[in-house]
């Protein structure tokens, strides 16, 4: 019989605190989010220190309620995945710390994943039978890119923003 693959994701790349439980890689049992809107909509933006501090102040209490909505416990994880980049400088630092601390203490494995790759992927949550290849339309944050997916882990950037989303433009 297969053992099914329980991963703990973890994002904290800009101003939103975020923790998900998946199965298999490809069914999410929990997404658990921490939104600091309100908290950075008087400054007119995200400002990053304020980012890193909320950050810090969330992710134990997110983390938890991740696991229990799904429920499963540290002991059903099989690996610990924060994103690495890109994004804030200390908005991920905080996740990759708490990821490594997590994995340390628990004897997982740290699997880093890159920020723009998880939208990618995320499609392949949302879209069961997609497999590539296909071109992917990937507008977060900072970030605009045109990406040809080849195969799982095989990307060609075709064209991509140098220093901003392409959404500011409208």
């Amino acid at each position: 019989m297969k053992k099914d693959i329980y991963t703990l994701g973890i994002e904290s790349s800009c101003d939103e605190t975020s923790v998900a439980v998946v199965k298999n890689g490809r069914e999410v049992l929990s997404n658990v989010i921490h939104s600091q809107i309100d908290i950075h909509k008087q400054f007119g933006g995200v400002v990053p220190e304020i980012a890193s501090r909320n950050h810090v102040e969330a992710i134990s209490a997110v983390t938890k309620e991740a696991l229990e909505q799904a429920k499963v416990s540290f002991k059903d994880i099989d690996a610990i995945c924060p994103t690495y980049g890109p994004g804030l400088v200390g908005a991920l630092l905080v996740g990759v710390a708490y990821a490594k601390a997590l994995a340390y203490a628990l004897e997982k494995p740290l699997v880093g994943v890159n920020h723009i790759e998880g939208h990618i992927a995320a499609n392949y949550i949302t879209h069961k039978d997609l497999q590539p290849p296909f071109l992917c339309l990937v507008v977060s944050g900072g970030h605009t890119h045109l990406v040809h997916i080849k195969d799982y882990t095989d990307f060609e950037i075709l064209a991509r923003t140098r220093d901003d989303a392409i959404r500011r433009s409208f």
